[in-house]
């Protein structure tokens, strides 16, 4: 699943380092005179990007605003968005790189066996099959084709980690910690020094 991809039970959660807010798409550029932008859109729920969906508009060294889609179609693997309170091309290009997000709490529960990356990020890994070995955190997450690689760094190395059943014994997401099974010489063949 998508989003800045065990089930988490609805309930408190254990973890603090959870996002309050959760990226749905990205303001890649301006597009027409009218004031759309072009979105790229990286969440899984239908309809986010309708009209008449409240997103907040985030950019660095702003504060946060809420933003109102008027309208939005789909253009080319991306959405043509324009917002109730941008007129006009000068107003959408400022809009440019800027992240559309929406409370944690507005995210479903991913569907059983399924996770967000903002769930992964954060999460202690540790090698049982090396000992109960504390490997370090997920710093990153890579798709790369064949499946998602969990980028896990305990502060001098970064190891690319298959995130896939085979290596999988336990993942607590609202715990934050995964449990991996990785074969012999997996870690010395694929880490590298920060």
């Amino acid at each position: 699943m998508s989003s800045r991809s065990s089930r988490t039970e609805p309930g408190p959660e254990s973890r603090n380092d959870l996002p309050e807010t959760v990226a749905v798409g990205r303001v890649l550029k301006a597009h027409g005179i009218q004031g759309e932008v072009v979105v790229e859109a990286i969440s899984d729920v239908p309809g986010r990007l309708d009209a008449g969906s409240s997103l907040l508009l985030v950019r660095e060294g702003e504060p946060a605003r809420t933003v109102e889609v008027a309208a939005s179609r789909p253009h080319k693997g991306a959405v043509l968005v324009r917002f109730a309170s941008v007129d006009g091309r000068d107003e959408a290009e400022a809009l440019r790189g800027a992240w559309l997000e929406v409370p944690r709490s507005r995210v479903p529960a991913a569907p059983e066996g399924t996770y967000y990356h903002f769930e992964l990020l954060g999460c202690r890994c540790v090698d049982c099959g090396g000992g109960g070995k504390d490997l370090g955190e997920v710093v990153e997450l890579l798709e790369d084709g064949g499946g998602l690689l969990l980028i896990v760094s305990d502060g001098e190395r970064r190891i690319p980690v298959p995130f896939v059943q085979a290596f999988l014994r336990q993942v607590d997401v609202a715990g934050g910690r995964i449990e991996l099974d990785l074969p012999p010489g997996l870690l010395e063949t694929c880490a590298s020094r920060s």
